[in-house]
């Protein structure tokens, strides 16, 4: 039995003492203080700001503006070359910041896969080898890597956000170079028009396919946000893009100005014809306000296509489609070799076969996007390039109708994805259309759009296999109330008497 504790009086102490004393020679406890609750908006739309994602953010920005060419110095180190290596890398050890999962379980990206196969078995089987590889080597490896990476990291809608609004910043860029640096020049037979020229960035013409992507991704964020300073910047990215529009000259463009005006009216559910038309005009009034002299009657040319030097003249754009087309029928498989279209016109054309010796002759370019993926990649080549434009509208369509109809009016990274799911199609309509005019087959603007219609074919899958779980689960509760009602019925009360 164990001992009794006593105090020096011998007598045992009252039942509690112990305790008591115990507690009084107890430090005293610090008072309570309520605990600090950091509030966080739950939606609201912020860029991905760890090291890959600012990475990829920069890589966008100099890849779409070009606007590291401004320092000649800085434009011979390759630097686009340089730091896609280098994400690259990063990504390759940083593979928590990647998407799980494979990144083919899009369309668009085994589209990806199979346009990088073909280009490079089109160079060996080719008209020239050595041209071809270096066009693999110097341009398109960065650009299918760049792809690559924005796919992989597109984990969530602020991924997406991320990207898109780079294109956003870059598009502003570019759009403000056009405006405050860039110079005009006076073309026309009396010189009786002017239009932007001598761009170390992007062609007069093909700046404004560019920039024709960049107006619906700035459409897109200004829908989705509410923070005053983003909203102005899309703002001014909307006037600025229509007054390059202007300056640029290019019919083709104006052309593609109006097939994104038309598809934004058509295309986009959800969004009110008020906002609508007030966009549109935003961009009309840069378009209005910054149009040179002679813009107007240049673009009246185009109600009368045949009285066009481009329609009947030896190098003018229809004899090229031609030609081009005839390339391809001779090539069906792998066509003339990626890159190798402008080595065709002055080695197996009939131009170059009736030229007579000690003549010289200009070996043009296709002017048409579609002509330049046939001829250089053969059928195959044109039929994956195309099926990412017309299968990319059908395909986000389709998965927008698929998104819970909350997200409409839901948080803002609800709201960017089910409207991504609406504007992308309008950014695909309006490349489509341009590029008929242009040799954008194998440039960036081309594989920034698929990898955005990529990753929100991805992102829209998730959330649509959220709501069906969702879904499954409230049903099998219903059900199992149900079974227990049945079980256990509830008595029924009975009346008194």
């Amino acid at each position: 039995m164990d001992p009794v504790e006593t105090d020096e009086t011998g007598i045992d102490p009252a039942p509690g003492t112990v305790a008591v004393a115990a507690a009084l020679a107890a430090p005293t406890p610090a008072p309570f203080r309520r605990p600090v609750v950091v509030r966080r908006s739950r939606g609201r739309l912020r860029m991905s700001r760890d090291r890959l994602h600012m990475s990829l953010f920069l890589l966008v920005v100099l890849t779409i503006s070009r606007v590291y060419m401004h320092v000649p110095n800085l434009a011979k180190m390759r630097p686009l070359l340089l730091l896609t290596g280098a994400v690259a890398i990063f990504a390759f050890m940083s593979p928590r910041l990647l998407a799980t999962g494979s990144v083919l379980r899009t369309w668009p990206a085994k589209a990806l896969v199979g346009l990088t196969i073909v280009a490079c078995l089109s160079a060996p089987a080719g008209i020239s080898l050595g041209n071809s590889g270096r066009f693999l080597l110097e341009v398109y490896s960065k650009i299918v890597i760049l792809t690559f990476l924005l796919i992989a990291a597109t984990r969530n809608v602020r991924d997406l956000y991320t990207f898109a609004w780079a294109y956003v910043v870059a598009s502003g860029l570019l759009s403000f170079f056009a405006l405050f640096v860039f110079k005009l020049s006076r073309y026309g037979t009396d010189f009786d028009y002017a239009r932007l020229a001598n761009l170390y960035t992007w062609d007069a013409n093909d700046v404004v396919l560019v920039l024709l992507v960049g107006l619906v991704l700035s459409l897109l964020v200004l829908q989705c946000v509410r923070d005053p300073l983003r909203r102005f910047t899309c703002l001014g990215v909307l006037m600025f893009i229509g007054a390059t529009v202007a300056r640029s000259g290019s019919r083709g463009g104006f052309v593609g100005l109006m097939a994104v005006g038309g598809a934004l009216l058509v295309m986009t559910g959800g969004v009110s014809i008020f906002r609508k038309v007030f966009v549109i005009a935003v961009a009309v009034t840069g378009l209005v306000l910054w149009a040179p002299e002679g813009y107007w009657k240049q673009m009246q040319t185009i109600r009368d296509p045949k009285a066009d030097y481009n329609y009947n003249a030896l190098d003018g754009r229809r004899n090229i489609g031609l030609r081009g087309i005839q390339y391809m029928k001779d090539n069906p498989i792998f066509g003339v070799g990626i890159s190798n279209f402008q080595k065709a016109e002055c080695t197996i054309s009939d131009k170059a076969r009736n030229t007579p010796p000690g003549y010289g002759i200009r070996c043009m370019p296709p002017h048409n996007s579609y002509i330049q993926a046939g001829a250089e990649t053969g059928v195959t080549g044109l039929v994956l390039w195309a099926s990412v434009i017309f299968g990319g509208v059908i395909s986000l369509r389709r998965w927008g109708r698929k998104l819970p109809r909350r997200f409409r009016t839901g948080t803002e990274e609800q709201k960017f994805l089910y409207f991504a799911c609406q504007y992308l199609p309008v950014a695909l309509v309006g490349f489509g259309v341009t590029s008929y005019f242009l040799t954008f087959a194998w440039l960036e603007p081309y594989y920034m759009l698929l990898a955005l219609t990529a990753g929100t074919i991805q992102l829209a899958r998730q959330e649509r296999a959220k709501a069906l779980l969702r879904a499954r689960r409230v049903r099998a509760h219903r059900m199992a109330i149900r079974a227990a009602h049945a079980r256990f019925p509830v008595p029924t009360p009975v009346a008194a008497d």
